[in-house]
């Protein structure tokens, strides 16, 4: 399998699951300009959404969609416990916080990478992100991880865009003092700390 990956960007994620899961998963820089790949491919040829991420499988099928890459990426090695079976209750509870993830923690924090962005949507969109970590901030002071006792690719997800709020954005973290905890825990796993290194993230 291949992953085509902008460093840093929610490509992470899935980068984080597959060393987690212990899958051998290539690495293909794309160009966020050019849309070419390191190794000289039309990446929107591949992918015509344009974006990261994309698994390119073994069969040759192209798979998008960063909830859907890091749910098949779980799938292939399920003793891994990385999402529960399908058709249970507990996976549309992962599927539950996936989408909340990607729908109000991600495209909430995204107007923030806007250099321009006005003084006033600033502030409403700093207000409903916090709202919306709050809530994470909640179940994080009940439970070790967002499904419970162990860590699943929820939690590849939620590190990355604490990885965006914390280093990238400046987001004060401050009143959440459970996020702040699990952030540092969720940075010291191999599988998260070999992903940051290989995408040059930290030194």
């Amino acid at each position: 399998m291949k992953l085509f990956y902008v460093p840093g960007t929610c490509s992470l994620s899935p980068h984080i699951v597959a060393r987690e899961a212990g899958l051998p998963v290539d690495l293909e820089l794309v160009d966020r300009q050019s849309k070419q790949t390191s190794a000289g491919r039309d990446y929107k040829a591949l992918n015509p959404k344009g974006y990261v991420p994309a698994l390119q499988l073994d069969d040759g099928q192209i798979l998008t969609e960063g909830t859907v890459i890091v749910q098949y990426l779980a799938d292939q090695k399920p003793a891994t416990k990385l999402a529960p079976p399908a058709g249970t209750m507990e996976r549309y509870r992962l599927m539950e916080w996936l989408n909340f993830i990607a729908t109000e923690l991600h495209k909430g924090v995204s107007p923030l990478f806007n250099p321009k962005l006005p003084d006033e949507l600033r502030k409403t969109t700093l207000e409903r992100l916090n709202d919306r970590l709050g809530q994470v901030e909640r179940r994080l002071a009940e439970k070790p991880y967002l499904m419970g006792d162990a860590f699943s690719v929820a939690d590849a997800y939620l590190f990355v865009v604490l990885f965006w709020c914390k280093k990238r954005l400046g987001v004060p973290m401050g009143p959440f003092p459970a996020i702040e905890r699990q952030y540092g825990k969720l940075a010291e796993r191999p599988a998260v700390a070999a992903a940051l290194k290989e995408e040059g993230l930290v030194a």
